[in-house]
Order: C-alpha cells, then sequence, then structure tokens
C-alpha cells in the first residue's frame, strides 16, 4: 500500500484473492454516459463490481442542486450491502477508473462522508493495471450479502446558501476545481453560464495525478496546499461535484481536513443564475 488512499497494482494483483479487498469499477464518460458500463462489461478486474456516476454514485437531477446530485443515502446504502460492504467487520474498498481519479474519488469521498474510512484508489486506474499484464475478465461478479450502516458527516457538505454566507469570510477559501479556462469563463462545455463563484480560487483537479493518472507524491500535494493549509475553512466545488473530489483526496493526503464539498456547485449555482436572467 503506498499510502492511507492510494494502492498500487502491484499492491492490488497481490491480495486480489483476500478475502478483502472488494474492488470497485467506476468508469464514466460524460460525453457518452452508457461507455463506462460497457467498457466495465467487456472487461474488468476479477471480482469487481460497477456503480455508475449517474445512477449509483448521483440522484436525479432537478432544477436546481446541480447535474449530479449526491445520492439518496438509503439507495446507496443499499447497493453498498448488496456487495458485501460491512460496518461492524469494516471492508477495505479499492476504486479504480480510467479518468485520473475524477470518478473514483467521487465513490472515495462518498464512502468517507458516510463513515466508512476503508476505502483508497488505484493509483493509474486501470490502464496500470492492464499494462502490468494483470488478468482482467467480463465475467460479472455474484451479488453479496452486507450490512452497511451509515452514518454520515453532514457538516462535511455545503449548500449554496451556505457558499454564499461564508466564502467571504476571514479564514474561509472557496476553491474551483475545473480546468483554468474553465474556471477563467473563456470556455464552457457543459453549463449554460461561463465563469466562476465570485471570490474563488483557482486549483485544476487535473493536477492531483500525472498524465498517466498517478497520484502525485505526498511532498506535491504538501507544497500544493501550502498557501491555504492554515484556512479555517476550505470549500471545493467543480462543475458538479465530481472531479472536487480529487481535490478533496489531494488536501486529504496532504493532512489538511478543514474540508466541505459544495456538491451543487458551479452547475447549482449558475442555474440560479440564469433564472435571473
Amino acid at each position: 500500500m503506498m499510502n492511507n488512499y492510494i494502492v498500487s497494482a502491484e499492491w492490488l494483483k497481490e491480495h486480489l484473492e483476500d478475502a478483502d479487498p472488494i474492488v470497485i469499477d467506476s468508469r464514466f464518460s460524460l460525453q457518452d454516459p452508457s461507455l463506462g458500463r460497457k467498457q466495465y462489461e467487456e472487461q474488468h478486474i476479477p471480482g469487481a463490481y460497477y456503480f455508475d456516476l449517474n445512477t449509483d454514485l448521483s440522484s436525479t437531477p432537478q432544477k436546481h442542486g446541480g447535474r449530479h446530485p449526491l445520492p439518496n443515502i438509503s439507495e446507496f446504502v443499499t447497493k453498498l450491502s448488496a456487495i458485501g460492504v460491512q460496518s461492524d467487520n469494516p471492508s477495505l474498498i479499492v476504486a479504480y477508473d480510467n479518468s485520473r481519479l475524477a470518478f473514483a474519488s467521487r465513490f472515495w469521498w462518498l464512502m468517507r462522508f458516510l463513515g466508512h474510512e476503508g476505502v483508497v484508489l488505484l493509483d493509474g486506474g486501470f490502464d496500470a493495471w492492464k499494462q502490468k499484464g494483470y488478468p482482467v475478465t467480463s465475467v460479472l461478479p455474484v451479488a453479496s450479502s452486507g450490512n452497511f450502516v451509515p452514518n454520515p458527516n453532514y457538516d462535511w457538505i455545503v449548500d449554496i446558501e451556505a457558499v454564499k454566507e461564508r466564502k467571504d469570510l476571514p479564514g474561509v477559501v472557496l476553491v474551483d476545481s475545473r480546468a483554468r479556462e474553465r474556471y477563467l469563463g473563456e470556455i464552457e462545455p457543459i453549463d449554460p453560464i461561463a465563469g466562476h463563484i465570485p471570490g474563488a480560487i483557482n486549483y485544476p483537479w487535473q493536477e492531483v495525478t500525472d498524465a498517466k493518472g498517478n497520484i502525485q507524491q505526498v511532498e506535491y500535494q504538501q507544497n500544493r496546499w501550502k498557501n491555504l493549509e492554515n484556512s479555517e475553512e476550505i470549500i471545493v466545488y467543480c462543475g458538479s461535484g465530481v472531479t472536487a473530489c480529487v481535490n478533496l483526496l489531494s488536501l486529504t493526503i496532504a493532512g489538511i481536513d478543514t474540508t466541505k464539498l459544495y456538491a451543487g456547485s458551479w452547475s447549482d449555482w449558475c442555474s440560479y443564475q440564469k433564472d435571473e436572467e
């Protein structure tokens, strides 16, 4: 195990036959929402269960609340119990994707939000696994039986009203996790309005890993957030509350625990702006 939050493909291969871990495939494409499941059904790490961003890791979007609202907790817990996740004998869970942790980090954050600490991410994702020549399969795992009892940390999330009230307070920092050109409003490929929340500073989520999706070293993560390490509160957002979780991972690795997720993110914020037009 590389650290408390990341494991290598070698580590996972060595432990794949153990009772733990439970492996989660969360590959997804925003451009083609059915692609991740198709890729999973064609080949995945043996024993891995599939969790879909739209149907498993999010609830149905409404007029407000963002493009990927947090999942209904009871429905999510039912899905976790059905793959053998336990609370009385906590399982180690390893999540992976092929998008530089963009979607696996959402799963990682959700599990920690619900009180399950034993969750890690596969360094380099599915691509790293395949490049090692490790086995893949199209065989779907059978359902298991678990009993996951959530203990949600509701103080880890904020809504638009809390962001408005707190973003300009001394000691509070608002972090926009999107690519620089989206933050600057130069492009906006998804949401109806370009730009960022006033007062937000930009830490693109892509900086957390290298181009192959391998996590940057702990020292890198610490240096990245050095200017914010004494902040009383860091509110993190992105387009819809998904890739913000990559920055939340980075902050956690850096040892900073004063973080909150604005789950609705820019897609929620600009939905109110659109109402005013």
